[in-house]
Formats: structure tokens, C-alpha cells, sequence
């Protein structure tokens, strides 16, 4: 299959970077808009002077740069290391296995993010156009 797909790598590789930063600014407004299920019932939004405030800028703002693909690096090495935090503080309280404790999500985040941070933005990025990775 890698003989098939492999000359094709480097924009997979782009649509991952898209969609996961996409995904990550749909966390982000859900903390800081009370959209997309919001935080709450009622649709309540976090303060932004508050843990889940931080987050959610973290998560919005930091989704937009790594989907469009400016200061890649940096941005996903910050939103790796907030979705550690965010498993270490609200999911491994609940037991080890992220199965179990429902932080798959941060885990899978966590990773990905730092994968991103070690390739940088690659093809269809701003960071490409100007010459930054």
C-alpha cells in the first residue's frame, strides 16, 4: 500500500494537520461560545479568566493556526502539551486507561500534536509559503 499512497504522503499528510486542527477549534468553541454542545446543558460558555477559558483559547486559536498552517510547530508543541495537562488533570484522577476514564480524545490530541510539531506544517500551509518549513 506505501508503494500506492506514499507519493501522496505529504498531502495526507496535510488533510490530517486540516482536520485535526479543525476538530481542535470545535473544542475550542465549545469552551468559549457554549456552541457544539457547549460546556453545560444550557450552552453556558467558560470565562475566559478561568482553566477551561485558557483552554479554549488554546484550543480555538491555536486549531486555526495549525489548520492554516502558520507557526505550526510552536502551536502544536502548546497544544500537545494543554491536552497532556488535560488528561493528567481531568482524566487520570478517573483510573489509568484513557478507555475507561474517557480521555482518549486528549491522548489522541496529545500525540498527534506532537507529531505535527516534529514534521511542521508541509504542503498547503502558510508556513510553505513563506519558506518557514
Amino acid at each position: 500500500m506505501e508503494r500506492i499512497l506514499g507519493p501522496y504522503s505529504s498531502y495526507f499528510y496535510a488533510v490530517l494537520r486540516i482536520v485535526v486542527g479543525f476538530l481542535f477549534v470545535c473544542h475550542g468553541a465549545q469552551k468559549l461560545f457554549g456552541v457544539l454542545g457547549g460546556l453545560a446543558p444550557t450552552g453556558e460558555s467558560a470565562p475566559l479568566l478561568s482553566l477551561m477559558g485558557f483552554a479554549g483559547l488554546i484550543e480555538f486559536f491555536g486549531g486555526l493556526l495549525i489548520m492554516v498552517g502558520w507557526l505550526t510547530g510552536y502551536v502544536a508543541f502548546i497544544a500537545s502539551g494543554q491536552m497532556a495537562a488535560a488528561y493528567f488533570m481531568g482524566h487520570y484522577p478517573a483510573g489509568f486507561w484513557p478507555i475507561l476514564n474517557n480521555g482518549e480524545p486528549a491522548v489522541l490530541f496529545c500525540f498527534i500534536f506532537l507529531y505535527i510539531a516534529s514534521k511542521g506544517a508541509g504542503v498547503w500551509s502558510i508556513d510553505r509559503t513563506f519558506g518557514k518549513s
